[in-house]
């Protein structure tokens, strides 16, 4: 059983030694182990700043994303509606200009109509003086007493003139 039982020298000397041993770890090494728990602390908490400045970053950026996704949207429902008027005003302008040359041609149609008309009209007197004049020269050669007579001459001469034409 004496292997099991230390003998109070051999604890001295152990307790001597641990003592020695700890305030050697204590003065050195525990302040350099301290020190890089620290630092190492320190570190993973600028990594959790860091990180944490990023996940603000990236939301800024996604909100700056979706503003101008609305931004561009609206400028282009901005520009489709400009479009759609300008389309709308130049078929306003296009039917305008249809109408006011429409326009134009119905007057110029009504003036050579009326020049037409005008100019039928003219000839229709000089044929209808011609046609008054033959027929008084006819007239004139016979003895015209009866109204009988004169619709016979009249019927005649209207024959005549047409079978001449």
């Amino acid at each position: 059983m004496s292997l099991f039982t230390p003998e109070f020298g051999l604890v001295f000397w152990m307790l001597v030694v641990f003592l020695i041993l700890f305030g050697i770890l204590a003065k050195y090494a525990w302040p350099a182990i301290v020190r890089m728990l620290d630092e190492r602390a320190d570190f993973i908490d600028k990594g959790v700043v860091y990180a944490q400045e990023a996940k603000e970053d990236r939301e800024k950026a996604q909100a700056d994303v979706k503003t101008l996704l609305a931004e561009a949207h609206k400028q282009q429902l901005d520009v489709l509606q400009q479009t759609e008027r300008l389309k709308r005003e130049m078929i306003a302008d296009a039917r305008k200009a249809a109408e006011n040359e429409a326009q134009r041609v119905r007057e110029a149609a009504n003036l050579s109509i009326e020049q037409a008309k005008r100019e039928a009209e003219r000839q229709l007197r000089v044929q209808v003086a011609s046609l008054s004049l033959q027929i008084a020269e006819k007239v004139m050669r016979k003895d015209l007493s009866s109204d009988k007579a004169q619709m016979e001459i009249i019927g005649k001469l209207l024959d005549e003139l047409e079978n001449k034409e």
